[in-house]
């Protein structure tokens, strides 16, 4: 049987849980699943697994851990569970958002959950009215209001996002992004720190000159903040063909990154169809035990993931 890859995203560990988001991961859920990986797979850290791919002594259900974005969570939390189980996680950083950011999706998020109701009317920025009396409504909203402003131009999806709130009547919260000391200290604590670029844009709205300054942005920023080399990369949203393209993986490439993860499903595995700068991650969303092992499970009998040529 051939060796397999798993490398599941993450992107917070919630304290406790959100009845907005039922399915987000909180503490405890985090933790069965890291037992649940010890016990039925063999964590890796991302940096090891490549190399193992690439010298085709990758064991069996081998699995990583990786995180998204840099929420603080991930160090308040996460960090505490995965040290106490010994396991290990990579942390795709984006740099922009560090000490006190907000991305733009949190933005809309808090202003959904924290407007006065009954209803939300954002007519005046074309973008409807919505209904925020109940816990349903304004979870709804919330999906719909993503839906409409996440392929958007880059300024125009912060600039909306920015506008909702105001129409909302929220102020800024708490920062839920990690500030520099956080991401000293998982860097400190033996995990690997990746670039996931500065803004967070989705490359493939971009010019190319943009896409590829936002990635080395984040990439010399991350170095200079950690003092080491930032040799790993996540495409932001990360679906090959809609997210980012072939030249986006040839800048990856020509950056210096060894290995880059996507968001397409499926697994790595060694041998010719391997691509070291498009590693599939999936997300296992299920709450129960035996639902998670069978979601990893289908994830490795997933068909080959789509590839571009870099050229």
């Amino acid at each position: 049987m051939t060796a397999t890859l798993s490398i599941l995203i993450y992107h917070r560990v919630l304290a406790r849980p959100d009845p907005l988001f039922p399915g987000e991961v909180d503490a405890v859920l985090f933790e069965r699943q890291l037992r649940l990986l010890k016990r039925f797979y063999t964590p890796l850290s991302l940096s090891d697994a490549v190399q193992r791919l690439q010298n085709g002594n990758l064991p069996q259900r081998a699995a990583c851990i990786t995180f998204d974005d840099g929420y603080a969570d991930n160090a308040q939390v996460a960090l505490p569970l995965l040290r106490r189980h010994g396991m290990h996680a990579t942390f795709f950083i984006a740099t922009g958002y560090l000490d006190g950011g907000q991305m733009w999706n949190d933005t809309v998020i808090e202003a959904v959950r924290q407007a006065a109701g009954p209803v939300l009317d954002l007519r005046k920025h074309e973008l409807g009215t919505f209904p925020v009396a109940s816990l349903a409504q304004r979870q709804a909203a919330i999906a719909t209001l993503l839906g409409q402003l996440k392929y958007l131009p880059f300024a125009r999806r912060q600039q909306l996002a920015m506008r909702i709130r105001r129409q909302a009547g929220v102020l800024a919260g708490p920062p839920a992004m990690l500030s520099t000391a956080q991401l000293r200290q998982l860097h400190a604590a033996g995990m690997e720190v990746g670039a996931h670029t500065d803004s967070h844009p989705i490359l493939s709205t971009l010019p190319d000159h943009a896409a590829r300054q936002n990635i080395a942005d984040g990439k010399r920023q991350l170095e200079s903040l950690i003092q080491a080399p930032v040799t790993l990369f996540a495409y932001p949203n990360g679906k090959a063909g809609r997210d980012y393209g072939a030249p986006h993986v040839a800048m990856v490439k020509s950056l210096g990154f060894k290995a880059a993860v996507a968001t397409d499903w499926g697994v790595a595995r060694p041998g010719a169809g391997l691509d070291l700068l498009q590693l599939p991650r999936f997300t296992p969303w299920d709450r129960g035990r035996l639902a998670f092992l069978w979601r990893m499970r289908q994830n490795r009998r997933q068909a080959h993931p789509a590839r571009l040529d870099a050229g």
